[in-house]
Protein backbone atom coordinates (compact mmCIF):
# COMPACT_ATOMS: atom_id res chain seq x y z
CA UNK A 1 0.00 0.00 0.00
CA UNK A 2 2.92 2.70 1.12
CA UNK A 3 5.87 2.35 -0.20
CA UNK A 4 9.17 2.42 2.18
CA UNK A 5 10.53 5.42 0.07
CA UNK A 6 7.96 8.75 -0.62
CA UNK A 7 9.35 10.44 -3.88
CA UNK A 8 11.43 13.04 -1.73
CA UNK A 9 12.85 10.40 0.22
CA UNK A 10 14.40 8.86 -2.77
CA UNK A 11 18.07 8.89 -3.28
CA UNK A 12 19.07 10.51 -6.51
CA UNK A 13 19.30 8.40 -9.68
CA UNK A 14 22.04 8.48 -11.68
CA UNK A 15 21.46 11.32 -14.42
CA UNK A 16 19.56 13.16 -12.06
CA UNK A 17 21.65 15.92 -11.72
CA UNK A 18 21.41 16.72 -15.25
CA UNK A 19 18.85 19.40 -14.60
CA UNK A 20 21.04 21.04 -12.56
CA UNK A 21 23.75 21.60 -15.06
CA UNK A 22 22.42 24.96 -16.23
CA UNK A 23 23.52 26.31 -12.61
CA UNK A 24 27.33 24.77 -13.57
CA UNK A 25 29.54 27.55 -12.68
CA UNK A 26 31.76 29.55 -15.67
CA UNK A 27 34.95 29.33 -14.21
CA UNK A 28 36.49 31.46 -16.58
CA UNK A 29 34.05 33.88 -16.02
CA UNK A 30 34.75 34.38 -12.56
CA UNK A 31 38.57 35.20 -13.94
CA UNK A 32 37.75 37.44 -16.12
CA UNK A 33 37.57 41.37 -15.90
CA UNK A 34 33.67 41.39 -15.43
CA UNK A 35 34.22 38.48 -12.91
CA UNK A 36 36.37 40.22 -11.08
CA UNK A 37 34.53 43.58 -10.82
CA UNK A 38 31.07 41.68 -9.50
CA UNK A 39 33.36 40.12 -7.48
CA UNK A 40 35.03 43.34 -5.79
CA UNK A 41 31.63 45.14 -5.93
CA UNK A 42 30.02 42.13 -3.97
CA UNK A 43 32.76 42.27 -1.44
CA UNK A 44 32.99 46.30 -1.32
CA UNK A 45 28.81 46.58 -0.26
CA UNK A 46 28.99 43.63 2.09
CA UNK A 47 32.11 45.28 4.05
CA UNK A 48 29.51 48.96 3.49
CA UNK A 49 26.88 46.51 5.00
CA UNK A 50 28.99 45.39 7.21
CA UNK A 51 29.91 49.41 8.38
CA UNK A 52 26.58 50.70 8.03
CA UNK A 53 25.31 48.13 10.92
CA UNK A 54 27.70 48.85 13.43
CA UNK A 55 27.60 52.78 13.10
CA UNK A 56 24.38 54.05 11.32
CA UNK A 57 21.72 51.51 10.41
CA UNK A 58 19.41 53.53 8.91
CA UNK A 59 21.60 53.49 5.95
CA UNK A 60 22.47 49.64 5.64
CA UNK A 61 19.33 49.07 3.40
CA UNK A 62 21.04 50.77 0.56
CA UNK A 63 24.12 48.61 0.78
CA UNK A 64 22.21 45.09 1.59
CA UNK A 65 19.76 45.93 -1.08
CA UNK A 66 22.80 46.44 -3.87
CA UNK A 67 24.55 43.54 -2.32
CA UNK A 68 21.86 41.41 -3.17
CA UNK A 69 21.82 43.27 -6.83
CA UNK A 70 24.91 42.72 -7.46
CA UNK A 71 25.06 39.26 -6.24
CA UNK A 72 21.94 38.25 -8.57
CA UNK A 73 23.66 39.56 -11.59
CA UNK A 74 27.43 37.63 -10.46
CA UNK A 75 24.73 33.95 -10.57
CA UNK A 76 23.73 35.03 -13.63
CA UNK A 77 26.53 36.23 -15.47
CA UNK A 78 28.88 33.07 -13.83
CA UNK A 79 25.99 30.12 -14.68
CA UNK A 80 25.35 31.80 -17.95
CA UNK A 81 21.96 31.44 -16.52
CA UNK A 82 21.21 35.08 -18.70
CA UNK A 83 21.22 33.63 -21.75
CA UNK A 84 17.96 32.04 -21.04
CA UNK A 85 15.86 35.58 -20.99
CA UNK A 86 17.07 36.57 -24.32
CA UNK A 87 14.06 39.13 -24.46
CA UNK A 88 16.35 41.47 -21.87
CA UNK A 89 18.88 44.22 -22.45
CA UNK A 90 21.46 43.00 -20.32
CA UNK A 91 23.90 45.27 -21.15
CA UNK A 92 21.99 47.88 -20.36
CA UNK A 93 20.37 46.16 -17.43
CA UNK A 94 23.74 46.10 -15.85
CA UNK A 95 24.89 49.44 -16.94
CA UNK A 96 21.93 50.76 -15.47
CA UNK A 97 22.88 48.92 -11.97
CA UNK A 98 25.82 50.31 -12.44
CA UNK A 99 25.17 53.89 -12.43
CA UNK A 100 21.68 53.74 -9.93
CA UNK A 101 24.34 52.42 -7.41
CA UNK A 102 26.83 55.35 -8.12
CA UNK A 103 24.25 57.64 -6.89
CA UNK A 104 23.09 55.45 -4.16
CA UNK A 105 26.43 54.76 -2.79
CA UNK A 106 27.82 58.80 -3.27
CA UNK A 107 24.69 60.41 -1.56
CA UNK A 108 24.97 57.30 1.16
CA UNK A 109 28.24 57.82 1.13
CA UNK A 110 28.46 61.63 2.43
CA UNK A 111 25.41 61.16 4.24
CA UNK A 112 26.83 58.59 6.81
CA UNK A 113 30.15 60.48 7.11
CA UNK A 114 28.22 63.96 8.85
CA UNK A 115 27.78 61.59 11.83
CA UNK A 116 31.69 61.77 12.87
CA UNK A 117 31.37 57.98 13.43
CA UNK A 118 34.45 55.86 13.19
CA UNK A 119 32.66 52.91 11.68
CA UNK A 120 30.62 55.68 8.94
CA UNK A 121 33.97 57.44 8.34
CA UNK A 122 35.43 53.92 7.09
CA UNK A 123 31.95 53.23 5.37
CA UNK A 124 32.68 56.71 3.76
CA UNK A 125 36.08 55.22 2.55
CA UNK A 126 34.74 52.23 1.58
CA UNK A 127 31.54 54.18 -0.43
CA UNK A 128 34.32 56.13 -2.25
CA UNK A 129 36.53 53.50 -3.40
CA UNK A 130 33.00 51.40 -4.77
CA UNK A 131 32.14 54.25 -6.35
CA UNK A 132 34.90 54.27 -8.38
CA UNK A 133 34.38 50.77 -9.00
CA UNK A 134 30.82 50.93 -10.29
CA UNK A 135 31.76 54.22 -12.61
CA UNK A 136 34.91 51.98 -14.02
CA UNK A 137 32.13 49.03 -14.82
CA UNK A 138 29.74 51.21 -16.09
CA UNK A 139 32.55 52.50 -18.44
CA UNK A 140 33.91 49.42 -19.84
CA UNK A 141 29.65 48.48 -20.04
CA UNK A 142 29.23 50.88 -22.45
CA UNK A 143 32.67 50.76 -24.11
CA UNK A 144 33.10 47.78 -25.22
CA UNK A 145 28.75 46.58 -25.41
CA UNK A 146 26.33 49.28 -26.05
CA UNK A 147 28.54 51.53 -28.12
CA UNK A 148 29.07 48.81 -30.41
CA UNK A 149 25.33 47.56 -30.37
CA UNK A 150 24.54 50.92 -31.43
CA UNK A 151 26.97 51.88 -34.46
CA UNK A 152 25.99 47.94 -35.73
CA UNK A 153 22.65 49.74 -35.70
CA UNK A 154 23.24 52.64 -37.53
CA UNK A 155 25.35 50.78 -40.60
CA UNK A 156 22.14 48.21 -40.10
CA UNK A 157 19.79 51.14 -40.77
CA UNK A 158 17.44 50.57 -37.76
CA UNK A 159 15.34 53.58 -36.99
CA UNK A 160 16.10 54.74 -33.27
CA UNK A 161 19.35 54.93 -33.70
Amino acid sequence: MFNAWSRRDRPPEEGAAAGLEGFAVDKTFLSSLKGILLETELALTFIIFICFTASISAYMAAALLEFFITLAFLFLYATQYYQRFDRLNWPCLDFLRCVSAIVIFLVVSFAAVTSRDGAAIAAFVFGIILVSVFAYDAFKIYRTEMVPRAAQAVTLGIPGF
